[in-house]
């Protein structure tokens, strides 16, 4: 990882803006590493830094194109060391082991590389997302530190839908990749002998592969799905 910020908090933010920069749920910045063949930086709009499922996902496709790395990678991130590949248009990454999932007040807590809150709802379309997720993401236990919060129904037996609002972009994204994780696996605990959850976001489809460790947790866990290139410019800072 690089030792020095190449851009501020404030051009981080401009950058990200809807109205007034490029518009973005984060910024990447794809820095050298002496553990791996990348480093990830991740920032969500308001500057603060945290690891990013998608993001990373699109961080190792975007160096396959460049001829940064090949089709399989290992890049470090702010949570440790990740391994990638691309095929295709699916590109899979590694997640970190998720030892622990705890049941609180308001649904099941667990760290997939970021904080993430699993509620279970009827139907996920029918929750006013926002006002509700705000009220958690706001109250005294969370304040300080932010949670991602998501709502999440089954659809059938190895299969989700879900739909997030993140901390530090404090509204709903289309698609989280460590919130699609953290949910996967909550709903994983009931289902001894099924390995893979396939997950509905608003953003499109992915899947989350895991074996279960002897301790409880989960382990060996992967996150696939595509990726697409929308656009390629430049922008004056």
């Amino acid at each position: 990882m690089s030792g020095e910020l190449l851009l501020s908090t404030e051009q981080i933010r401009q950058l990200c803006d809807r109205k007034f920069g490029i518009g973005s749920d984060g910024l990447i910045l794809i820095e050298k590493s002496e553990k791996a063949d990348f480093y990830v930086n991740f920032f969500n709009p308001d500057g603060s830094v945290s690891f990013c499922g998608n993001g990373s996902r699109c961080a190792v496709h975007f160096a396959h194109q460049k001829g940064i790395a090949g089709s399989v990678v290992s890049f470090d991130a702010i949570d440790g060391i990740h391994s990638g590949s691309v095929s295709e248009k699916q590109v899979e990454i590694s997640m970190r082991d998720v030892l622990n999932i705890v049941e609180r007040d308001h649904g099941l807590f667990l760290d997939t590389g970021s904080p993430h809150l699993i509620v279970l709802v009827d139907d996920v379309d029918k929750v006013d997302l926002l006002p509700m997720a705000r009220n958690i993401r706001y109250c005294a236990t969370y304040k300080e530190k932010g949670i991602n919060v998501n709502v999440v129904n089954e659809t059938s037996p190895d299969s989700i839908s879900i739909r997030t609002y993140e901390r530090g972009v404090e509204d709903e994204t289309l698609s989280c990749g460590t919130g699609v994780t953290a949910a996967a696996l909550s709903v994983a605990l009931a289902k001894d002998k099924i390995n893979e959850i396939h997950v509905q976001t608003r953003g499109g489809k992915l899947s989350v592969r895991f074996e279960r460790r002897e301790d409880g947790g989960f382990g060996e866990i992967s996150l696939k799905g595509p990726v697409a290139e929308v656009f390629e410019g430049e922008v004056a800072i």
